[in-house]
């Protein structure tokens, strides 16, 4: 796409757009945690607005018989419509900044548009593990129908390997087989860091053995919790309007101002395929 023509005002060339989209990218992908273990569904289209969602309330089975004469169909408990809000944030390239690139031939600093990238990914993460009370969304978190399992004191060696066998197994019991990814807060994710007792190896690997769509962390989980999720598509997924782009808005005392954006909403499917972990003292 040709953003000079696009955006015939702005006072980028077609070089400098490619640069300026691809140092937002990258930036954007750096910080995301979501989409490390969850997978996509999409590009539908900027101007979509909804997406529909099939809920299952229960994994269900399949049927068994000689001749297959039965149906077994696999039903949603209903189907909701949901909101595909518009996440963005706006920066500034300064024209001073942009002839004094051009008059020494030197690249245009773009570290505005990373952090905007970097704050949009941020927003992005936040309504996929907390919601959005605005677009009545629900994330991985506070999804009605989770599990949830109360951890003990991770201060205590083989405690944290300990709960998240304890939440996989709630897992599975429920049907989900997995690969299973582990997302914790800051503070929990560190305390995994230590080795386990008895070993010569970090709790960590151990945990990860078990965990092997990935171990993250997430500063969008607050306080001292955790969540184990069984990933597959089958059970939850992003549905994608719009990925991250750039476009620009206005010139403003004879500044330019651009914009960040995507259109994502957080589909999930099978609440139980979610278990989180709770701390005893919240």
């Amino acid at each position: 796409m040709d953003k000079t023509t696009i955006f015939s005002d702005s006072p980028l060339s077609n070089e400098e757009w490619n640069e300026l989209d691809q140092t937002v990218f990258e930036h954007a992908k750096k910080q995301l945690v979501g989409r490390r273990f969850i997978d996509i569904y999409g590009p539908l289209g900027e101007g979509v607005q909804s997406v529909p969602t099939d809920i299952y309330e229960a994994p269900g089975r399949g049927g068994i018989s000689l001749q297959g004469q039965d149906s077994e169909l696999s039903n949603p408990a209903r189907r909701v419509n949901l909101t595909v809000p518009l996440l963005y944030k706006d920066f500034i390239l300064y024209w001073r900044d942009i002839q004094q690139a051009k008059t020494l031939g030197s690249p245009i600093d773009f570290s505005a548009s990373a952090n905007a990238a970097q704050q949009c990914a941020l927003v992005e993460d936040d309504l996929i593990f907390n919601g959005s009370k605005e677009f009545d969304l629900k994330g991985i978190m506070n999804i009605k129908g989770k599990l949830s399992h109360i951890r003990n004191d991770w201060m205590k060696s083989g405690n944290a390997f300990g709960d998240v066998v304890e939440a996989r197994n709630k897992l599975l019991k429920m049907g989900h087989t997995g690969p299973f990814a582990l997302v914790l807060s800051p503070e929990l994710y560190a305390l995994i860091h230590r080795v386990h007792q008895d070993t010569h190896v970090l709790e960590i690997d151990h945990v990860r053995e078990l965990m092997t769509a990935g171990v993250f962390q997430s500063p969008m989980i607050r306080g001292s919790r955790g969540v184990v999720v069984d990933a597959g598509k089958q059970n939850i997924d992003l549905a994608i309007a719009s990925d991250f782009d750039t476009s620009f808005l206005d010139e403003e005392n004879m500044n330019y101002l651009f914009r960040v954006y995507e259109a994502i909403v957080l589909r999930i499917k099978r609440p139980t395929a979610i278990c989180t972990l709770e701390s005893p003292e919240e």
